[in-house]
């Protein structure tokens, strides 16, 4: 996909592009919905109607049932997911349409499938459960749905486990093995019961006795930015600071985990801050640009990232700027909205209606 932003609104100041941005949201009036994940940029996240983490906005877009413009400040799989959770009525945009996910892109379509043609022996459906983080393709949510599966996010993802337990034996998972895993010591499973699918190897390189015991067959996958965390870092930060809480996201591996505070999704975290003792000081594991807009908003608490040193931001976040939303209001009649077609849409559809039911 190739995507240039025109020059004029590469040229133009911030105020000038949040005056045009003001201007286009008083055109649309209630027509319009614009919605920010906890990671954007901050002068992208104080333009929202509503910020979230990935499974509160998916309930937000379910809902607006009245507004025919969603602006989607994200990236590809949550427009995606917000389309399938809309009526045709309503046009979801992108504002960058190159705004992926790393993480998505390691769970492919055919990876996937041949994978679970191997697990069909096993009991396939009957026995297994596919379980897809959000951070997945439409495509692969369909598959989900199609199979008797659900939509999980890093909110509901314990919620998630209980609803796949009641009703099968084992879990597929993917594609953040982490997550998967971390969630898995949370519902009370034994490390030896989780194994790991590599799409890399020959029959994921597992062996049928492997498989025949897990209860969770996770996949080779991860989130560059949470992986970045240690637990030396952990370490650093209670030798410098005594009196921290170390809080960070599951999706980082699971001995950072064990060795923080807590552990939770963006939603989470932030509301962690928010509640917080004037006074309290955290380290975050989590994405730059959250923990940067917790710190500006909690002045009286010391809010810091976790690592010190590095610098954990999802770059395909950041690729949405104040030019890109103010290109996407101005021309939206003329670009082209996010669309899922009707086959993969249908099979998504009840999947993400399931990960809506299950932590409602």
């Amino acid at each position: 996909m190739y995507f240039s932003l025109p020059q004029e609104y590469r040229q133009a100041s911030q105020d000038e592009l949040r005056d045009r941005i003001q201007a286009a949201r008083q055109k649309l009036g209630n027509k319009l919905c614009i919605l920010t994940h906890h990671y954007q940029r901050v002068e992208i996240v104080e333009l929202g109607d509503h910020s979230g983490d990935s499974y509160g906005l998916s309930k937000i877009a379910a809902s607006q049932q009245d507004v025919e413009v969603i602006m989607f400040c994200g990236v590809h799989f949550m427009a995606e997911s917000a389309d399938i959770l809309t009526s045709d009525k309503q046009m979801v945009y992108l504002p960058n349409p190159l705004a992926g996910c790393p993480m998505a892109d390691m769970a492919e379509m055919a990876d996937v499938l041949e994978a679970w043609k191997y697990l069909e022996p096993f009991g396939g459906a009957d026995r297994i459960m596919p379980m897809s983080y959000m951070n997945t393709t439409a495509g692969l949510k369909a598959f989900t749905g199609k199979n008797g599966g659900v939509i999980c996010t890093s909110s509901n993802a314990s919620a998630a486990y209980e609803y796949a337990f009641k009703r099968r034996e084992k879990i597929f998972f993917f594609p953040d093995e982490n997550l998967g895993f971390n969630t898995g010591i949370k519902y009370g499973l034994k490390p030896e019961e989780m194994v790991l699918w590599d799409f890399s190897r020959e029959r994921g390189g597992l062996s049928e006795e492997a498989i025949d015991r897990a209860k969770v067959i996770l996949w080779k996958g991860h989130c560059h930015v949470h992986t970045t965390f240690t637990v030396e870092q952990v370490k650093q930060v209670r030798a410098e600071h005594p009196d921290a809480r170390v809080i960070v996201h599951p999706e980082c591996t699971p001995d950072v985990v064990q060795a923080a505070d807590g552990n939770g999704s963006t939603k989470f975290i932030v509301e962690y801050c928010e509640k917080a003792p004037s006074g309290s000081t955290i380290a975050i594991g989590t994405e730059i640009n959250l923990i940067n807009r917790m710190a500006q908003t909690y002045p009286d608490k010391k809010i810091f990232e976790l690592s010190g040193q590095t610098c954990p931001v999802c770059a395909n976040m950041y690729r949405t700027t104040l030019g890109d939303l103010a290109f996407a209001l101005e021309n939206h009649q003329d670009i082209k909205p996010i669309r899922v077609n009707e086959e993969t849409r249908g099979d998504a559809l009840v999947a993400l209606e399931k990960m809506l039911e299950i932590a409602s």
